[in-house]
Formats: C-alpha cells, sequence, structure tokens
C-alpha cells in the first residue's frame, strides 16, 4: 500500500486562541512601492515619512493594528459638569483608539460632550501579549458611521497611546517588584551555593552538581541580559529566499505565507518558495488558491508571479529534502527557512539579515513566540518556555557567537555554505539509520563547525504550539532525542570555539542527562537513608523557578509569568523522566507528532506484532480446525 494512502489525519481537540487583527484593506500592506505610487500607510491614513527610521515605522505599524474584540465598556460623557454614564460594547481596539457601538441617543451625547471617560479591562489573548489589564482613558470622537439596526459605531481615540498608558500605570510599577525579587533571588542562590563549598567536602560529587549548575543558570542570565541585537542598516539589503516546507498544514499554511511575503522588504530582493511534500490534506489548494488571489489582487509592480512560487515534491520524502529542493531552485544569495505553522512580523526579514554584515556569519535564528499562549495552561507554559530559552539562553550563546540551534520556526543562512553541505545534510545518518528530525540542529553543527551562528532578538515569529498533552510529550521526546545526538555531535568540535562557550556548551550537556539521577538522589535516596527532609535541594529547585518567573514578569511585563515558576515544577515532575527513555532510544527515527513515511512504518511494525501475539494467543487456546480447548482454571 502506498505511503499516501496510510496517512491519518488527526484532529485537534481544543481550538487554539490566537489574536484577531482587522484586515487591511490591502492585501499586502507593508511591502514598499517601488514606483512609489502607492505609500505604506496604516488604516488611520498616517504616512510613513522618508526619514523614519525602521524602529519607528515599526511601532507606527503597531499602533495602527486593529484587533476585533467584544469588551463591555463603562462610557462616562461629561458636558457642563454633568456626568452621563451608559455601557457600549467594542468592535476592534487598537493601541491608539477604539470603534464602539452606540444608540443614536448615546451617539448624540458623546458629540456634544466636552469630555469623554472610557473605562473597559483588555481580556488576555485580545491585545499582544502584556496589554492584558483594566484601562481607564479620555478619548474623543474622530469618526462615526451609520452600523445599521439603529445602533451606530463610533470611533475614539485615546488620549495617550495604550503602551505609554501602560508604561506610567503598569510597567513602572512591574519592573520595580521584578527588579527587586530578581537581585534578591540571584543573591540567595549565590549564598545557598556558597553554603555547597563549605559542604563540599561531605559529599563532593551532589555539592558540586549543585555549584555547576547554580553557575550555568546564572551565567545564562547574565549574558542574556548582557546581549544587544544587531542595529538595522537600511543599505543593507541582500538579496533573501524564503522557503517554506509544508506537509498538511491546509489551517496555517495561508497565514504563512501571506507573512512571508508581506515583508517590509525591498520586493525585487525576496522570493518565496513553498516545497509541499505530498500533502494528503487540502494544503495545495489552499497555496494554490492564496497565490491566485495575490495575482489578481496586487499590482504587477509587486510581481507575485516572479516571487511566490511553490513546488510539489514527486513523493513524500521527509523536511529535510523539502528544503532542499526549495534551495536548489533559490535565486539569492541568503535563504530563509520558516515552518508551515509559524508567522513573520512584517520586519522579521530586515532584521534578521543584518548580522550577515559579518563575513564570518554562516548562519542566524530570531526569536520564536507562542501564537496560541491563551489557549489553555499548556500553551501558557511553553509560552514562558519559549521566551526564555530564546531571549536568555540563545542570546546568551550569541553573546559568543556560538549559538546551538538556528530554530526551525526562522532562520537563515548563506546559500553558497548551504549548498556546499547539502550531500552531508540531506543524507545524515545515525547508528546506521537516516536522520529524519533535528534538521535544524544538524544543520546549525555543519555550520557552526567551521563559522559563526546568531541570535536576533529583533527578528520575531510566532509559532503553534501543541495544546493537548499526549502531542506535547512526543514532540519534547523527538526533541530530546536529536538534542542527545546533535550535542554528542557538537562535542566533537566545540572545544575549538571561544573557551567560555565551550565550557557552558559542555555543563549544558551534562547537567540534563545527570538531573534524574539527581533528583532521584535528593528526593528518594537521602530522605530513606537519613530520614532527612530535602529542603535545601526543594529551596534551590524554588529559587531557579522564581528567577525564570521573575525574568519573564521583568522583560515581558505579562501575566503568564507565574506560569514560568509553574513549568519547572511540570519539567521536574514530568518532562525530566523523558531523558533517561530518550536516552535508551535516541536511536528511533519516528517524528509522533505526525504520520511520517518512518512513523507509518513503525505503526505497521506495530501493528504486525500485535497480530502475531493475537495469533499466537488463538493457536495456543485453539486446534488448527478451530475447535477451542477448555481453559483450566
Amino acid at each position: 500500500m502506498e505511503f499516501l494512502d496510510k496517512v491519518k489525519k488527526k484532529k485537534t481537540k481544543t481550538e487554539d486562541v490566537l489574536l484577531h487583527e482587522k484586515k487591511d484593506r490591502r492585501s499586502l500592506p507593508d511591502v514598499p512601492s517601488a514606483s512609489g505610487k502607492r505609500a505604506n500607510t496604516d488604516r488611520r491614513g498616517s504616512m510613513e515619512s522618508g526619514d523614519e527610521s525602521f524602529d519607528e515605522q515599526s511601532k507606527k505599524r503597531q499602533l495602527g493594528i486593529r484587533y476585533l474584540n467584544d469588551y463591555e465598556v463603562q462610557v462616562t460623557a461629561v458636558r457642563e459638569r454633568e456626568k452621563t454614564k451608559f455601557i457600549a460594547h467594542s468592535a476592534d481596539v487598537s493601541m491608539t483608539g477604539m470603534a464602539i457601538f452606540v444608540s443614536a441617543e448615546e451617539k448624540a451625547l458623546l458629540e456634544e460632550a466636552e469630555r469623554i471617560r472610557l473605562r473597559f479591562h483588555v481580556d488576555p489573548g485580545s491585545m499582544p501579549e502584556g496589554f492584558e489589564m483594566n484601562i481607564r482613558i479620555l478619548a474623543r470622537i474622530v469618526r462615526t458611521s451609520d452600523a445599521g439596526d439603529g445602533r451606530y459605531r463610533v470611533g475614539l481615540e485615546f488620549t495617550d497611546d495604550l503602551s505609554e498608558y501602560a508604561k506610567k500605570r503598569k510597567d513602572r510599577y512591574t519592573l520595580t517588584i521584578s527588579s527587586i525579587l530578581l537581585f534578591f533571588i540571584s543573591l540567595f542562590i549565590m549564598l545557598m551555593r556558597s553554603e555547597s563549598v563549605i559542604y563540599l567536602k561531605f559529599n563532593k560529587v551532589l555539592y558540586l552538581y549543585s555549584i555547576i549548575t547554580a553557575v550555568f543558570l546564572l551565567s545564562r542570565y547574565l549574558f542574556g541580559a548582557l546581549y544587544r541585537p544587531k542595529k538595522i542598516d537600511p543599505s543593507y539589503t541582500p538579496g533573501v529566499t524564503i522557503i517554506i516546507p509544508c506537509f498538511n498544514e491546509e489551517k496555517w499554511i495561508r497565514r504563512t505565507i501571506l507573512s512571508c511575503i508581506n515583508q517590509n522588504y525591498p520586493s525585487d530582493k525576496l522570493e518565496v518558495i513553498v516545497v509541499d511534500d505530498r500533502s494528503t490534506d487540502r494544503s495545495v489548494e489552499e497555496i494554490k488558491g492564496l497565490i491566485e488571489e495575490l495575482e489578481q489582487s496586487e499590482d504587477e509592480e509587486y510581481e507575485i508571479k516572479e516571487r511566490l512560487s511553490y513546488y510539489v515534491q514527486p513523493q513524500n520524502a521527509g523536511k529535510r529534502e523539502a528544503l532542499s529542493a526549495g534551495v536548489l531552485k533559490a535565486k539569492h544569495e541568503l535563504v530563509v527557512f520558516v515552518d508551515s505553522d509559524s508567522f513573520l512580523d512584517p520586519f522579521a526579514i530586515r532584521n534578521l539579515v543584518q548580522p550577515f554584515k559579518d563575513p564570518k556569519m554562516a548562519g542566524v535564528t530570531g526569536r520564536t513566540d507562542v501564537a496560541n499562549t491563551y489557549t489553555n495552561s499548556l500553551t501558557k507554559l511553553q509560552s514562558v518556555r519559549y521566551y526564555i530559552a530564546f531571549r536568555i539562553m540563545k542570546a546568551a550563546e550569541s553573546f559568543f557567537h556560538c549559538v546551538t540551534c538556528l530554530s526551525g520556526p526562522l532562520s537563515c543562512y548563506r546559500k553558497e555554505l548551504v549548498l556546499k553541505y547539502l550531500d552531508d545534510w540531506r543524507n545524515q545518518t545515525f547508528l546506521g539509520q537516516k536522520a529524519t528530525f533535528g534538521d535544524d540542529r544538524a544543520l546549525t553543527n555543519i555550520m557552526l563547525r567551521h563559522h559563526r551562528t546568531y541570535y536576533q532578538d529583533t527578528a520575531i515569529c510566532s509559532t503553534i504550539v501543541p495544546n493537548e498533552h499526549r502531542v506535547f510529550l512526543k514532540q519534547q521526546m523527538r526533541w530530546k532525542r536529536s538534542w542527545l545526538r546533535e550535542s554528542f555531535t557538537a562535542g566533537t568540535f566545540i572545544w575549538r570555539k571561544e573557551p567560555f562557550a565551550a565550557l557552558f556548551f559542555y555543563i549544558g550537556l551534562c547537567v540534563p542527562v545527570l538531573a534524574p539521577l539527581i533528583v532521584i538522589y535528593n528526593l528518594v535516596y537521602v530522605p530513606i537513608t537519613t530520614y532527612a527532609f530535602p529542603t535545601t535541594f526543594l529551596v534551590g529547585m524554588l529559587m531557579m523557578s522564581m528567577m525564570m518567573s521573575t525574568a519573564q514578569l521583568f522583560l515581558r511585563k505579562s501575566s503568564t509569568w507565574i506560569y514560568g515558576f509553574l513549568f519547572c515544577l511540570y519539567y521536574e515532575a514530568v518532562l525530566l523522566w523523558q531523558m533517561p527513555v530518550a536516552i535508551l532510544t535516541f536511536w528511533k527515527s519516528t517524528w509522533g507528532t505526525r504520520m511520517t513515511k518512518n512513523d507509518v512504518e513503525a505503526l505497521e511494525k506495530k501493528n504486525q506484532r500485535k497480530a502475531g501475539k493475537k495469533k499466537h494467543g488463538r493457536t495456543e487456546n485453539g486446534t488448527e480446525d478451530g475447535t477451542k480447548k477448555e481453559n483450566v482454571l
């Protein structure tokens, strides 16, 4: 039976909660016009002047985005010292204003009012992370329109944009509290580890492990704090080809393609290639339909036919082969890999290419945020983990130009180097089996062996993460297997890199591998043999967890900060114990989260074993002619 006939579609039980942006009147509002006949304006019509920096342009764009929602808004209209209050409902909100639905009488009150005060609550997930808060703000009418059914739509402009409002009313307190907490948590950890030095003579292995772990984690936060991304040089715009490998992503592929083609980057220097790996759903139809829509809706100067194309693989061959096919078709000097369920910020590519001004730079990765953060508790845990993993851990590695994993959702390479090592990457084997996952770590290792790698925090994309524990755990197992395999590979050459980078790499390899043994020793062996409660170990774990949460609060000012603490508990209780299993099964090549060819073959073997056991059982309990033997109880 052919592979394509064996693949089964899986339905997601939980619906993802995403930001709902109001669609722009244009399909590609952020693409610069080469002729100048179409200006880049936001929905409020504010022009981008030519002398604005890209930081200012990016901020202006964020101010103009409208998020669809249905807030209950308490409106107070003040006229001649008389206050009239009523409840309205919002249609959408941006950083600079909101639209509400009102009656004819309420509309008249607003038009006559000398002052308008709004009071509402920003629900988590309805605006960008960090803006969930209570709002009390003054506003003024900028436009009205008839919404039908006796209602009117009133556009209101805030006296302060919400980013400034948040800085004044929330962020300064958040920064103060989190700064104090970070200082005392760090101090407490250092005092605990100084105690470990004193007790080192009683148990060298245990206390040395605790000292090394503390130094490793604290150093990550220190170098992460010292890290700074490369600034944008407007004159540096090398040619870029974005390659999107796709397999059964009909739900997200349109949004991914649109985010890639809608970049604030010279249109003649950016192309997008979608490579479908023989999807069995409607992915190809979605890709074709979007390309046709863009060709019809956009001006010829945007050259959609020349800049956006797709290719369907002759047969399902895996993600590496799909990416390789795209590289061979790419016409520009840099190739960007974007996962088919990841969405780029409009300034992502312009930021991502900046480190390549260094001729020794081989690869760069951007920051990956979680798109479906507020779906449930599991996605909130992952959101904090993603942010700390990129903004702290990868930033610390980038301080030494030695990032050990250029992540799949968004990474960029010099095409000439990818072509140079393409065969090695495509044909990578491990213990005699072809490597089918960990393609991002494998390619990073190839590049890092002879060149530099970097993390660019201002190049942002968001990705869909698993919202079910079953899928999440399978993903984490696959990641641990690839991490083990590629870490052992990197260990053979990383010692030639910057000494601090090499030292911390080897520590980072040993700490998680030994962690299960340390936990068992402290929480099981010590209490049983000494009757002592493991207070020091639990307090140390608590402090490390609080540091992660507090860093999230300090850097992102998000209500999800507490999930950093909860993630550490979840890691110790569940994820930590995947490591021994991964060590014993790191040779496996199945994905687990989607039915790749290897997964189908593994499933067939499993079913054959089950069928064999059933047949064997029937042979034991019955004769060949089908007569059943009596069971002796």
